[in-house]
């Protein structure tokens, strides 16, 4: 770790200065990450429609730990390491539906309760009992359509989420697609961007004609866990106002300006340079197909400009030549609030950054 990543909270006075850029580059903070924040917080992670029912299952990531999660033949939903108790070798891969779960390595077989039922040859071996051995337990807990993860939560589910499922309401939604894609960036930088609209009226022309970005119209809250912007459709056009939460430490919830549609999805780690991404649309039942095209176009535009954004980020970032930044603490403040989580998340792992002026945690 350089000197610019060991510095202390009090160590930088510097007005909105940011985290060390070391921060987005180096593998060691990465892996404090996973211990400090993905462990310890709820994710999204699968539609509850593919785990509805019993012996259906599904394998997904909590940042980048494996998961799995199974519905019983009692209905009630569990969530397991996706590591077999022998050798480490994930158990499940995609999704499917059965009795019970089989490690395709050596055949060890787990009940939908997590216990180990069976492992071949171990009548042989004296003193070996299957009893006592069994999948290691994650959190899960449903949210109308979608089911949220967690190894060793901090929080309930309800309290991450604050007041969002009564601003949102999704009654009257259902899937239709999943758009998964990758990005050269950190986890953080394409977290970042999303949470501020100060980059809008530059990079988004198409977005910024549909919706007021301008800094009095285009509001910045801050509840608890949660990190949210609502923005106002220009006058004369019919469509819902767009609104974006962000359920720390990294599921995105968009409303994109137009018909009734939410999309939701979490930003994976893959590398300290590398993040995996997916988002679950949903629309109102029978909507039309063809808005739903022209929709998903406009979306993905505003995802290609954003890509481009927190690319050439990276490539700042990683080139050592500065070593931080400064935020404009009113049109940023988000991006302080986030910013400050994870200096605090990551303080007890032995790194900490510069002071945040401005970015208490809320």
């Amino acid at each position: 770790m350089g000197a610019e990543g060991s510095r202390t909270l009090a160590g930088d006075r510097l007005n909105g200065s940011t985290l060390p850029f070391s921060w987005y580059v180096e593998p060691e903070v990465l892996r404090a990450e996973r211990d400090g924040i993905f462990r310890r917080s709820w994710q999204y992670v699968v539609r509850a429609g593919q785990v509805a029912e019993p012996g259906s299952y599904v394998a997904a990531s909590v940042g980048d730990l494996p998961v799995v999660l199974v519905r019983g033949d009692d209905r009630v939903l569990r969530g397991f390491a996706n590591v077999c108790r022998h050798r480490g070798h994930e158990l499940v891969s995609g999704e499917g539906r059965g009795a019970s779960l089989q490690c395709p390595y050596h055949a060890w077989t787990y009940g939908l309760d997590g216990r180990l039922r069976a492992a071949p040859r171990a009548e042989r071996e004296p003193g070996f009992e299957v009893d006592g051995i069994a999948l290691e337990p994650v959190a899960v807990e449903e949210w109308g359509p979608f089911v949220f993860a967690s190894p060793a939560p901090e929080a309930s589910l309800a309290d991450l989420l604050g007041d969002l499922p009564e601003t949102l309401g999704l009654d009257d939604l259902v899937f239709h697609e999943r758009a998964s894609w990758s990005v050269e960036a950190n986890w953080k930088v394409a977290i970042e961007n999303f949470l501020e609209c100060y980059h809008c009226a530059v990079a988004h022309p198409g977005f910024s004609q549909v919706v007021d970005v301008r800094p009095d119209s285009y509001r910045l809250e801050q509840n608890g866990h949660l990190l949210s912007q609502y923005g106002t459709i220009k006058a004369g056009e019919d469509d819902a106002d767009p609104q974006f939460h962000l359920v720390w430490p990294n599921t995105v919830v968009n409303v994109m300006p137009g018909r009734r549609n939410v999309s939701i999805g979490p930003v994976l780690p893959s590398g300290p340079g590398r993040s995996d991404r997916f988002l679950d649309y949903f629309f109102s039942r029978g909507e039309d197909e063809a808005w739903i095209a022209e929709f998903r176009a406009f979306d993905d535009q505003v995802g290609q400009e954003d890509e481009a954004l927190v690319e050439s980020v990276q490539r700042g970032m990683s080139s050592g030549l500065v070593d931080h930044g400064v935020l404009l603490p009113e049109s940023e403040k988000l991006v302080a609030a986030f910013q400050a989580r994870v200096a605090s998340a990551l303080s007890s792992s032995g790194l900490s950054g510069p002071a945040l002026p401005g970015a208490a945690l809320p």
